[in-house]
């Protein structure tokens, strides 16, 4: 070393202190995956118990609300548009009967706002010659996940 060098005053962490610190970096992000994991899981419970219940809406104001949604979506030149997606806990049988070609009886299946809405489907927009198409459209982990519900016109 010559006589000019500057030697840093910030001392360099032994082994041990760099491994130490290296840890608490990783205790740091395992912790906030798990709150970032627990928070998915409070926000999935909240739209599963909104989902769950009644939606309080009158059959007017169902029929304005598809109306509307029918119209953009016709004046965006579509044929069909997703009017609801919902988790497959809300389907009694976790989504095996719509994920098998829509088994007969697979509306049955259905619970809270989803059974609401293909209620409201059959008695006012089937007479219509309004179609729908029910798929399971993700598989976490190759298990069903959500399911939409589709609205046809075409």
């Amino acid at each position: 070393m010559q006589a000019n060098d500057r030697v840093s005053t910030k001392r360099l962490p032994n082994a041990k202190e760099a491994k130490e610190k290296l840890a608490l970096a990783e205790a740091k992000k395992a912790s906030e995956a798990l709150h970032y994991k627990e928070k998915l899981e409070a926000e999935k419970k909240a739209l599963l118990d909104r989902l769950s219940k009644p939606s309080g809406i009158s059959d007017g104001e169902a029929f304005a609300r598809a109306t509307a949604i029918i119209e953009r979506a016709t004046n965006n030149g579509l044929t069909e548009v997703e009017v609801l997606r919902f988790p497959n806990d809300l389907c009694t049988d976790h989504g095996r009967a719509i994920n098998n070609a829509l088994e007969p009886g697979w509306e049955n299946t259905l619970t809270g706002l989803p059974k609401e809405m293909y209620n409201f489907y059959e008695q006012h927009l089937r007479p219509l010659g309004y179609r729908t198409r029910v798929q399971v459209v993700d598989f976490p982990g190759g298990m069903p996940g959500d399911i939409a519900f589709m609205l046809k016109w075409s």
